[in-house]
């Protein structure tokens, strides 16, 4: 096995099959932009095991992902795609920089989810962009942003029934795209509360990555709580 890929929190490898990936998850946290960083024993399986589930439940519900299962503790086989450099950042509450740049208090309920496009760049800090500007940089067709918009808003709709069961609110969430060898756009990266927001639907206590990110608490209790309510078990 080699390795192709090292992000903060994932490790991406090749094996014995071109059309299979071995997806590997740390115990590191980082924080804005990496300037805060620990390794916190025991992430990596919740993250794994959490994300595991999700994308079980969304290929359930029809939408293609490059996830094909877990098959340890930290680690699941994937399907190989070409990252398309976007965030597809999803928001239902008002929280994180949405606040920030609109003034608003956190916590107000949208009537409608605002669906939002970063672009995938560490030196910039992955800056917020639009249509016109995703254009210009040349990183994505008309039609797959169309396609994303539309998928995006198809996760939003399962994530919140199954959140709305688990008594959690989905406050926000920030997805991956890739694409295969001959075009298909596959759901990638992760689905886990490193990339979303889930507060509990009546205290509106944070149990996401917030409580590293603020030192608002444990993140492993956090994360724990959540694969608990929606079914799952750290160890299989």
């Amino acid at each position: 096995m080699t390795l192709l890929y090292e992000g903060k929190a994932k490790q991406l490898f090749t094996t014995d099959d071109d059309n299979v990936l071995r997806l590997m998850y740390k115990n590191d946290a980082t924080a804005f932009n990496g300037e805060k960083h620990d390794v916190l024993d025991g992430k990596g399986q919740l993250n794994n095991a959490i994300s595991a589930l999700f994308f079980d439940v969304l290929e359930t519900e029809g939408v293609r992902t490059h996830f094909i299962k877990k098959i340890s503790d930290t680690e699941q086989l994937v399907r190989p795609t070409e990252i398309i450099p976007l965030e597809v950042v999803v928001r239902n509450i008002t929280a994180g920089s949405l606040a920030r740049r609109l003034g608003w208090e956190e916590g107000k309920t949208l009537s409608e989810p605002i669906v939002e496009w970063y672009y995938k760049d560490d030196a910039l800090g992955d800056p917020l962009v639009n249509d016109d500007h995703i254009a210009a940089l040349g990183i994505a067709k008309e039609e797959e942003l169309e396609e994303m918009r539309k998928r995006a808003l198809h996760v939003n709709n399962i994530l919140l029934e199954l959140c709305r069961k688990a008594n959690l609110l989905l406050v926000d969430f920030k997805l991956e795209f890739g694409l295969q060898e001959d075009g298909t756009l596959l759901l990638a990266d992760e689905v886990s509360p490193d990339t979303c927001r889930f507060w509990d639907a009546q205290t509106k206590e944070k149990m996401d990555k917030d409580l590293y990110r603020y030192g608002l608490g444990s993140l492993q209790a956090g994360y724990e709580n959540i694969l608990s309510r929606i079914g799952g078990v750290v160890h299989d």
